[in-house]
Parts: structure tokens; sequence; C-alpha cells
């Protein structure tokens, strides 16, 4: 190539490819350029981050919490104890004490905050009830009617030539047992309701039931039927031998304020009729109950015998027992036992329902629980029930 060609190439325009790597080669050292700029910067903020920390460390108050660097001495004196069994170090440690402790209120004591029980503990009361072996009936009326017929119909032989003789017609009584409302009416403040631990309504709800319960079983054995169910014990009493209805039968013990030696109770069973024995119970009380377990047959063996599996009653005189809490203890002209066909003989009649109205308006700030239940009861058949009297005659 002459020196002429080579002036002519070098005056002309360079190539597409010598100008685009003329480009990439501009545009990687801005990159590079950038980054170095990013570095610095970097590097300076995380300079003034470290100085900053400093100064707060240094100008921070000890920290409370038992891992901080004030426990390093102490763990240093342990270490040279345990290496070279040098105590110095320990007998020199000063121990700093804080000021605050849970054993006073004003220092620290109102910070500790008391474990308090999700549920309140109450008192167990008994509940049991001749419910669990009367006739219990839900009804949507304000009263129940139990019609009873006593008297049999009349019936006779005749052969066959001989004209029929009218017989007798048997009558229907009616035994009307009204519903009577059992009522309460607690109230808590609507701050201890939000604020507290546990659940207030449930305890109440809980605790009100629990009463309806006992209040009724009492009524079904002693109530007068003013307002309230009619016991059974509050029908008069006449002696077995004399019974009529309208009355419920006893048998006495023969010995005053005493059940004697047992053999009034089996007369007591025998005093019942037949068609009633096979699904009759024994009612007392635990006081009651506890005297009966040491009467013992001719042979020396007891005339209680216990349920030989779980939820199994016991037994007197191979009939089942309950325990009812209200009936009246042993003593002189009591009436301390009952034994009849109960689902025969009571019948208890209710709403089914136990209705809760929250009222929290009424008494504000407080918030008023009314609570009522509708039940009545009354004895529905009369020779159904004996009674054990301890008295003479």
């Amino acid at each position: 190539m002459t020196t002429a060609e080579s002036h002519s190439r070098a005056g002309e325009d360079m190539s597409p490819a010598t100008r685009v790597g003329s480009a990439i080669a501009g545009l990687v050292g801005d990159i590079r350029g950038l980054k170095s700029d990013i570095y610095a910067r970097l590097q300076q903020q995380e300079e003034r981050l470290t100085m900053l920390d400093r100064k707060s460390h240094r100008s921070g108050r000890p920290a409370l919490a038992s891992s901080a660097d004030m426990a390093a001495p102490h763990q240093k004196a342990f270490n040279a104890y345990l290496r070279s069994g040098d105590d110095d170090g320990l007998r020199g440690l000063e121990i700093e004490g804080k000021a605050m402790s849970t054993s006073v209120n004003s220092d620290g004591g109102y910070l500790v905050d008391p474990v308090t029980a999700d549920t309140v503990k109450s008192v167990l009361a008994s509940t049991a009830s001749i419910r669990a072996i009367a006739n219990v009936v839900n009804v949507e009326a304000s009263s129940f009617d139990v019609l009873i017929d006593r008297n049999d119909a009349g019936a006779g032989w005749a052969n066959e030539t001989a004209s029929s003789a009218e017989t007798g017609t048997p009558q229907i009584d009616r035994i009307s047992i009204p519903l009577f409302e059992l009522n309460a009416l607690p109230k808590a403040s609507q701050r201890l309701l939000d604020d507290s631990a546990f659940d207030i309504e449930a305890w109440l709800a809980g605790r009100i039931a629990d009463k309806f319960a006992r209040a009724e079983a009492a009524a079904f054995v002693s109530g007068d039927g003013i307002d309230k169910p009619r016991g059974f014990l509050d029908h008069a009493a006449v002696d077995n031998d004399v019974w009529a209805w309208g009355n419920l039968g006893y048998v006495p013990t023969g010995v005053a304020g005493s059940v004697g030696d047992g053999d009034a109770i089996i007369d007591l069973v025998y005093g019942l009729g037949a068609q009633y024995r096979a699904a009759a119970s024994f009612v007392m009380n635990s006081k009651t109950a506890g005297s009966l377990r040491k009467l013992k047959d001719g042979d020396g063996r007891h005339l209680w015998s216990d349920g030989f599996s779980a939820g199994e009653p016991a037994r007197l005189l191979g009939y089942p027992v309950l325990i009812a809490e209200d009936m009246p203890d042993i003593g002189a002209d009591t009436i301390p036992i009952a034994f009849g066909d109960f689902a025969a003989g009571y019948t208890i009649a209710e709403r089914p329902d136990l209705r809760v109205l929250r009222d929290p308006f009424s008494a504000k700030p407080h918030v008023l629980f009314y609570a009522t239940k509708r039940v009545g009861g009354d004895v529905s058949d009369f020779a159904a029930i004996k009674l054990l009297r301890c008295a003479v005659a």
C-alpha cells in the first residue's frame, strides 16, 4: 500500500463495529466510576454509624439484665477460683443490689401480677333430688292435670241363661299440678364483666342453675304448695292400717326416736302394694343411711348392700336407695324414710328451659341477670308411697 492510499483511508469515517466498541468501552468506564463513588459513600456512612453507636454506648446507663457486661467480674472471679483455687476475687467482689423488689409493694410488688384461677372454686352442695325417680313431664301451659282412675270396674259371674246385672263403673279423679316460678336476680358491674380474668356470666349461670336445683329438690320433699311445688311429706300421714285416698300411709318403728332393729323397714316394704314394689325405691338422707348400714339380720348379715358397678345405687333389702339430703333426720315423731314407686306416686311438671335475661339498662352501670324457671310437683298416686315414722304407734 502506498503512502497516498494510507492517508486517504485515515481521513475516512470509522466503521460501525469500531464505533460500537468505542461506546461500550466508554460505558464500562462510567460504570466503574459510579461503583467507586457508591463504595466511597457507603464507607463514609458506615464510619458515621460506628461513631454514633460508640457515643450512644458511652452515654447509656448499665443494663438491668443479668446477661450484661456488669456480670463479667463475677464470671472472671469464679473462673479463677475453679482453675487455681484463688478465692480473693470472690471475697473482694462487691455485689450491686437493686433497690426494687417484690417483697415490698411500693418497691415493685405492685408490678408483679398474681396468678388468678380461670374459674371460681365453689363450695360443693348436694343437689340429689327425687326428680331422678319421679315422673317428669314437660308442659307449655300454666298447670298439668293428672287423671287418676282409682275405682275398679265391677264384674260378676253369669251362667248361660241368667241375665247379667249392672256392674260398677270406674270413676276418674283429677289432680291439678300448677307451675310456679323460681327466679333469681343477681347483678354485676359492666367493668367487672369486661375486665375479669374468667367468664363471669358463665359462672353466674352455673351458680343459678345449681341453686335452682337445690331449691326445687327441697320443695319436692317438704314444700307447702304456696308459691312452690308441694312435697310429698306435706300431705297428711295416717297409719297404714287405716289408710285412705288423699293421705300417705306410714308404718311406725315401734321405738320413739329410732328405726329399731330393722323389722319396721321390712313391714314398710310389704306395706306397699305388690304392684308398686317392682319399681320401688327408698328415699333418705345421709345420716339415716349411715344408721341403716349398721343393721343386720338374725344371721349377722347387713341389710344394706353397696352397688357392684359404677353408677349403680346402693340397695336396702334389695331395693335401690336415693340419698336426698332434704329428708328429715331420725328423731322423735319424724319421718326419715320414704319407700315407694315414685314414678307412679309423684309427678313433676316443668317448662324444659332455664331462661336468663341479660339486662344492662335497668341498673346502670350494673348488669342484671334475671333467671327464671317454672316448675311444679305433687303426689299423683297416694297408694304408691309409704312412709316410716319414728313412733311407738
